[in-house]
């Protein structure tokens, strides 16, 4: 009798603690191994991603530098270069090994969603990526406006001196920050699409949200400059006009079809439900 009902769990999908802490240690291991053969990666790939990074200031002009004719960043300790090489070939290996450790938490995460559930995190990663990588790009282009503007302050007989562990830190700020605010509208759909929040509220409140992006614009930014400023809070409003769009759209939508979600108690299973639960004994 035990054995036909631990089967009948297995069925289900049920695991116990101790199955979901070593499934959960399996995943970590995986995701840890691929993070260290993509930092490795990285460490080898130094020398281009470093001339990459360290291009905008390369393109200022060369009137703030300690030499005319070159372009120098100094470092101030003994074991600066080391470490200035282990960040970056550690964040060169979170980018390379991206897609395995993302499988991992998806892995570990899916089988405890429904079908619905599932295609709302398709759509979500499907657009998470390009959308952060645009707004990488997007940084890395105004990055030396920032630059140029403040050190553009600087005396005529004086050199500014810039460390290494400063320029890499403004400029990986500046990136950070970019690709992520641009992850914001996204959530906005994923919210409408749930349930959460819908575009009457939104449009009650997109006055106080436009203002809410300036001023987290002004904040988050490191240079805190009107350009930069700019190009992170009119793209986003943009951004976020397109997610109000699709979220009227979609709530458009949900009135025109049937909730199949009315009637039913807080204990009781949906129809969509059953329909999933159905789905995955057949695959079993």
């Amino acid at each position: 009798m035990r054995q036909q009902s631990a089967q009948a769990a297995d069925a289900e999908g049920r695991m116990s603690l101790m199955e979901h802490l070593r499934e959960l240690r399996n995943r970590l291991i995986k995701a840890s191994l691929a993070l260290i053969l993509g930092t490795i990666i990285g460490w080898i790939v130094f020398n281009p991603v470093w001339e990459f990074l360290k291009e905008p200031y390369c393109s200022l002009p060369a009137s703030h530098a300690l030499e005319k004719d070159k372009c120098t960043l100094v470092v101030n300790g003994i074991f600066s270069s080391f470490f200035l090489r282990l960040k970056i070939g550690f964040i060169i290996g979170m980018v390379v090994s991206a897609p395995i450790w993302l499988y991992q938490l998806w892995a570990f995460v899916a089988p405890g969603l429904y079908k619905r559930e599932r295609r709302w995190t398709y759509v979500f990663l499907g657009a998470a990526v390009p959308l952060f990588f645009v707004g990488v790009t997007l940084a890395y282009i105004t990055v030396d406006k920032g630059l140029s503007l403040f050190l553009g302050f600087t005396p005529e007989d004086v050199a500014a001196l810039i460390t290494v562990d400063h320029y890499l830190s403004y400029v990986l700020a500046m990136l950070l920050v970019f690709g992520l605010t641009f992850e914001l509208p996204l959530f906005v759909i994923v919210l409408n699409l749930a349930g959460v929040l819908t575009s009457v509220r939104i449009r009650k409140s997109q006055r106080m949200i436009v203002f809410g992006i300036f001023v987290f614009a002004a904040v988050a930014t490191p240079s805190a400059d009107p350009f930069t400023m700019l190009a992170l809070a009119l793209p986003t409003i943009l951004l976020f006009e397109i997610a109000a769009a699709l979220a009227f759209l979609n709530d458009r939508r949900k009135l025109r079809r049937p909730d199949p979600y009315a009637g039913l108690s807080d204990d009781e299973a949906s129809p969509l439900e059953l329909s999933d639960l159905d789905d995955e004994m057949e695959k079993r």
